[in-house]
């Protein structure tokens, strides 16, 4: 009873600041969590806010279509009036594709946003064209969709470990099996884009499997054993395809080349954390640094330049801003002004931003005690973060998703936010920007 209090209060004190926080926040309710999230690709441009895809699967497949409100437009009024009951209306379903069994992951192609693949409680990854995929209707007993495609190569579970490269259309798992396994589908996407799948539905039968055996399905380019226990989470290196990371519940940190053959194992940090590692990314601006977010509350960054063959490495940093196991770090695709900055989730509800060029000095922080580097908390969410992601075409703005089964009874709440562009802005802009509201404000 005491934690609940406190999360409450914690939460009742961020939400009587959100009008001062936030340029704009939009809260979503769902009936099932999702456990991932992803934006899809921009499809209107307006005066007052463009039009997104969302990709988001809450026990299915769901694309919907977001009302992205451009910076400075929203109403502070409407900003106040922030509803955690609601469902937003910026937020509207567009289409659902009933997935083969829950949906733990989700990942866009960068060359092609409309293709994504995903992640289920089985040991294959699945792949779909989002636009050419039929329009389902979520009820009992309802057949799953036909995938596009499927990659086989697990022996147990995939269940969360998920990457699609930047430069080229390689995918990349981990599992069960404490393997990482990588495809390409380059010889594929000219078919999906084309044609796309068997656009018919399945048949009646098990919603788990009905059907999915008959989708076009492909091996391994690769599989590389080093892990000794579940491989959480990878990722592949931004200027390149064969370099690629992963951690695992073994609390290792690997660093892989495809290129070097029978043993490509590059680099690895046997203890990299002090428990279970759930998350790794890597810096888009220089690919020598990696970040990794354990069950330990802590992200820790490492210099891969600094690490050996012998399972050796100290980071170069830890961030402790979490009072709860670190379930996502991400890095890679925001701030392309601000290589400096990324964010961190964890099962506390807290998504934080944090600035490593800021470590040691002054934190833009109005909390004297926050920790070294971080300038920004969200505490939105009641329960754990699951998930977040930057927009792409508008990298302040984020979505993020908790699953509230404990909380709620069931269900997850999406949100879809904007810090106020005060508190990121270099300080001497804004310092002039508010010197030419000073008259308006003292009289």
């Amino acid at each position: 009873m005491e934690v609940s209090s406190s999360v409450d209060d914690k939460y009742t004190r961020w939400k009587s600041l959100v009008p001062v926080l936030y340029n704009w926040l939009a809260n979503h309710n769902l009936v099932w969590p999702s456990l991932s999230c992803r934006w899809g690709p921009q499809h209107e441009q307006a005066t007052y806010k463009n039009r997104q895809r969302l990709y988001l699967v809450p026990n299915t497949l769901v694309i919907a279509n977001c009302e992205v409100v451009k910076p400075r437009v929203a109403a502070a009024e409407h900003i106040s009036e922030f509803n955690e009951e609601a469902r937003s209306p910026f937020v509207k379903k567009y289409k659902t594709i009933i997935h083969p069994g829950e949906v733990n992951r989700i990942r866009e192609l960068p060359q092609n946003s409309k293709i994504v693949a995903t992640h289920t409680d089985s040991p294959d990854v699945f792949v779909w064209d989002v636009e050419k995929q039929p329009n389902r209707q979520a009820v009992p007993g309802a057949a799953s969709s036909c995938s596009d495609l499927i990659l086989t190569g697990h022996m147990e579970n995939a269940e969360f470990a998920l990457a699609m490269s930047s430069t080229e259309p390689f995918v990349l798992s981990g599992g069960k099996d404490n393997c990482v396994i990588l495809w390409s589908i380059h010889d594929h996407i000219a078919t999906l884009s084309s044609t796309g799948a068997n656009v018919n539905q399945c048949p009646k039968g098990d919603g788990n499997n009905a059907k999915v055996s008959e989708s076009p399905s492909i091996g391994p380019r690769g599989i590389y054993k080093g892990h000794t226990d579940t491989v959480e989470d990878v990722q592949f290196c931004p200027s390149s395809a064969q370099e690629f990371c992963s951690v695992g519940d073994d609390t290792c940190l690997i660093l892989w080349d495809a290129r070097v053959g029978s043993t490509p194992v590059v680099k690895y940090v046997e203890k990299a954390h002090d428990t279970d590692l759930h998350c790794v990314d890597w810096n888009a601006h220089d690919t020598n640094l990696i970040l990794t977010g354990s069950a330990d509350n802590t992200a820790r960054m490492f210099d891969r330049r600094k690490l050996n063959t012998a399972g050796v490495g100290s980071p170069v940093y830890e961030f402790k801003g979490h009072n709860a196991p670190v379930l996502c770090v991400l890095w890679f695709q925001w701030c392309p002004d601000r290589s400096s900055v990324f964010g961190s989730a964890a099962e506390d509800g807290i998504v934080n931003i944090w600035d490593h060029d800021k470590v040691g000095g002054s934190s833009n922080s109005a909390d004297p005690n926050s920790p070294s580097g971080l300038f920004f908390r969200h505490a939105g969410h009641r329960d754990k973060v699951v998930e977040f992601q930057w927009n792409a075409s508008d990298p302040w703005t984020i979505v993020s998703v908790s699953d509230d089964c404990e909380r709620s009874g069931g269900g997850g709440t999406l949100q879809i936010w904007r810090m106020i562009d005060l508190i990121y802005r270099p300080e001497e802009e804004v310092l002039a920007e508010l010197e030419t509201y000073k008259s308006r404000v003292i009289k």
